[in-house]
């Protein structure tokens, strides 16, 4: 689902951020594509594991390995990094200071992945749960693209501005 989801990105010249677990990084995933239009890929780690129940060298061992593999792939140094479940602990963020990651998490969640059939309340939910400036979940699903393009029209209608952080 990622290339229609890069169609309405690059339609509307807004940018995004995609965090990526290491079983995502495959030579045929358009990462290339992601990086030449602007968009910022972050780690999500190695197997999508819940970091607050690893011990410290088991985090430090799968986020220094998913921040490896997308550097190895993409040529670029990773910045940031986005904790699956949006869980983290003390131990986390030593790791990410060790390595130097900045972690990164959500305001608003789209709940797209509950929201299979019935996704214009992915857009409900978006649009009564915002404000200019939040930072809103979405994952790469078909429901996610089926209504993207209405969601950044309503959120453009709002005045709303789609910055990212700095990457350097």
């Amino acid at each position: 689902m990622l290339v229609p989801i890069l169609d309405i990105l690059k339609k509307h010249e807004v940018k995004a951020m995609f965090f990526w677990q290491s079983r995502l990084l495959h030579k045929h995933r358009p990462w290339k594509r992601v990086i030449d239009e602007g968009h910022i890929i972050g780690g999500h780690s190695l197997r999508h594991r819940d970091l607050t129940r690893l011990t410290r060298e088991e985090q430090f061992h799968d986020i220094w390995t998913n921040k490896k593999q997308i550097e190895n792939l993409t040529g670029q140094k990773m910045k940031y990094f986005r904790p699956p479940y949006g869980q983290f602990n003390e131990d986390t963020l030593e790791v990410l200071k060790e390595l130097k990651l900045i972690p990164f998490l959500w305001e608003v969640a789209g709940l797209d992945w509950e929201h299979k059939k019935s996704a214009v309340h992915i857009v409900y939910n978006i649009i009564n749960h915002s404000k200019d400036g939040s930072i809103i979940l979405l994952h790469e699903l078909k429901q996610t693209a089926e209504i993207l393009d209405e969601l950044l029209l309503e959120l453009k209608a709002e005045d709303f501005s789609f910055d990212l952080p700095p990457f350097n």
